[in-house]
């Protein structure tokens, strides 16, 4: 029997009897999986500005789904990244916005943004399609 010992600057040292089940290997992977997926970092970078409520946050994204987003929501809301306020009010009225964790955040998605639009354009000046 052989047991991988992996030694990468990103990642911890570990063998591969001695791993959890949610145990990571590397900090980029807890990263992705905080702020990853397909919506996660748009509604993050839509409550950048302030607090919204669920549906001005539909609106800015429109072709996400309500069921999406609200799972979505609540996804970045058990992570600690965004805070949802109920007013105790008729009708209800809820709120949310960026937390101190996820206001941590916005500079790494705004780099990511400018990466994004530098791909893009050198993708059009060569002919090639986004994948």
């Amino acid at each position: 029997m052989y047991i991988l010992t992996i030694s990468i600057p990103c990642y911890k040292e570990y063998s591969g009897d001695d791993m959890g089940d949610d145990e990571y290997l590397c900090s980029v992977e807890v990263a992705v999986n905080e702020i990853g997926g397909k919506w996660k970092s748009l509604v993050l970078c839509t409550l950048k500005d302030g607090k919204l409520r669920f549906s001005e946050i539909n609106r800015r994204i429109p072709k996400i789904t309500q069921r999406m987003l609200t799972r979505t929501l609540r996804e970045l809301e058990s992570s600690g990244l965004i805070n949802r306020k109920v007013y105790p009010e008729v009708p209800p009225r809820v709120e949310y916005c960026l937390t101190e964790k996820g206001k941590s955040v916005i500079p790494i998605l705004d780099a990511l943004c400018e990466w994004g639009k530098m791909y893009g354009s050198q993708q059009e000046n060569s002919g090639e399609k986004a994948p």
